[in-house]
């Protein structure tokens, strides 16, 4: 049931893409085939995914096969003289391994090691399509909410003190080398969140079966449901909203994708050297290409994950866990890609869907019907707030900034509370019903 109705959610957002002149995502998916791809690394990371219900010898021969055809590519693109500019000369091979191995499962597997290889085809390209997932959302964003609401979000963050606007200075003043080192850590966190994945799953080939609970199931169901509230409260970002947009660091970026123009759709250009002033926020139109991707952060989102599920890993998982969460929100702001209420709304959405997550795996009982209902209800508010009462809260900072972050903070120590007991024991688990025997 959960394969079908993927399969159906992405004929879905394929077919939306296509009615605004824009493959989708299973189209783009599939021209990586032969065409270069547009993430190399993630092709790579999906493979590696894989490998984790395969043994020792069988990584090696996929790996090498994949290095192989990689080559094999690199070598008939040179011949042809053709070049590759957009994408990356690497990542085919990994795919094709990919789709073999589900060739295999099919024609040569049987019974469990069928079940189980084709579990870690599946999350592969769970892991590669979910990409391609993305970028068709935030196409189909652009095309249908014309309005954004950066003004309300902005007039919101003075309660916060405006981080983007402080720490957008403070990666404007590190020049090329502060920018691109961040810039590194915020386009790479799928690779982040395959390697605390990896150690996650490392049993599962011995053991012939994944656990209950891992980082890559909290990481899909973000990406799934994250983008429904892109098209409920489309924001796209200070760095468009009250800058050039992409043009303010095209200057020090060593990779950025070249971007249309989006200075006159900006209400000012001020970020990051002027706060915005306080007033009356509006809805404000805004071009139909930038991706109206801010509310709730789903960069915040999956770093949060990341450093969740790092906590029971090995001390150096655990710093790179914690690394990545305080990069990636200085990234975050400091590119100009998001409020600071964008990540609170961010933080406090991860949290409700790994508590939901954790509450299936445990059993439903009140302990978790409580949390999963807190966490819901709090991002609830949270953008119930944004939207109707920013003016108040810019005009009273010292009272409703430390309301903002006591809400995030009950949320974590409600998640911590709960899952603690959990993991200990002090809560039992549901149940089952024991059988009746009239029944029987």
């Amino acid at each position: 049931m959960v394969a079908i109705a993927v399969i159906g959610f992405l004929m879905a957002l394929e077919l939306a893409a296509r009615h605004y002149g824009q493959p989708g995502p299973l189209t783009t998916q599939a021209r990586e085939l032969i065409f270069p791809p547009k993430s190399g690394g993630v092709l790579y990371a999906g493979l590696a995914l894989m490998m984790v219900v395969l043994t020792w010898r069988q990584r090696f021969i996929a790996l090498g096969a994949a290095i192989g055809i990689d080559v094999v590519f690199s070598l008939i693109r040179w011949t042809a003289d053709i070049r590759v500019t957009d994408g990356h000369p690497f990542g085919n091979g990994a795919l094709w391994v990919i789709l073999g191995c589900a060739v295999i499962a099919v024609a040569r597997r049987t019974g469990p090691e069928r079940v189980l290889l084709l579990k870690g085809v599946g999350l592969a390209l769970l892991l590669v399509t979910g990409r391609k997932t993305g970028d068709a959302w935030l196409f189909i964003t652009a095309k249908t909410r014309p309005m954004v609401l950066d003004q309300y979000v902005a007039t919101t963050d003075h309660a916060l003190g405006n981080p983007s606007w402080l720490l957008g200075r403070l990666v404007t003043a590190c020049g090329p080398v502060g920018f691109n080192f961040l810039d590194i850590v915020y386009g790479q966190l799928p690779v982040a969140a395959v390697a605390v994945a990896l150690y996650q799953l490392r049993h599962v080939a011995a053991e012939r079966r994944f656990p209950r609970h891992h980082l890559v199931r909290t990481f899909l169901v973000i990406g799934l449901v994250g983008p429904v509230f892109y098209m409920i409260f489309p924001v796209v970002g200070p760095l468009f909203a009250y800058g050039t947009g992409a043009q303010h660091w095209e200057g020090v970026s060593l990779w950025a994708p070249h971007m249309a123009p989006s200075a006159q759709w900006a209400a000012a250009d001020l970020w990051p050297r002027t706060l915005p002033p306080i007033g009356v926020p509006h809805h404000m139109p805004f071009d139909h290409i930038t991706p109206r991707n801010c509310m709730p952060s789903l960069h915040t989102a999956w770093a949060t994950a990341i450093f969740i599920h790092s906590r029971k890993g090995p001390r150096a998982l655990r710093h790179a866990g914690t690394f990545w969460l305080i990069a990636t929100l200085t990234a975050t702001l400091g590119f100009g890609y998001h409020y600071g209420a964008d990540l609170i709304a961010g933080v406090v959405f991860t949290l409700t869907i790994e508590a939901a997550l954790r509450a299936y795996d445990h059993g439903w009982d009140w302990s978790g019907i409580h949390l999963v209902t807190y966490g819901a209800t709090v991002f609830t508010a949270l953008l119930l707030s944004y939207r109707y009462r920013p003016v108040e809260m810019a005009l009273h900072p010292w009272l409703a900034g430390p309301l903002l972050l006591l809400a995030l903070a009950s949320v974590i120590y409600a998640y911590v509370r709960t899952t603690t007991a959990w993991d200990a024991g002090t809560l039992p688990a549901r149940r089952p019903t024991a059988p009746q025997p009239e029944l029987i």
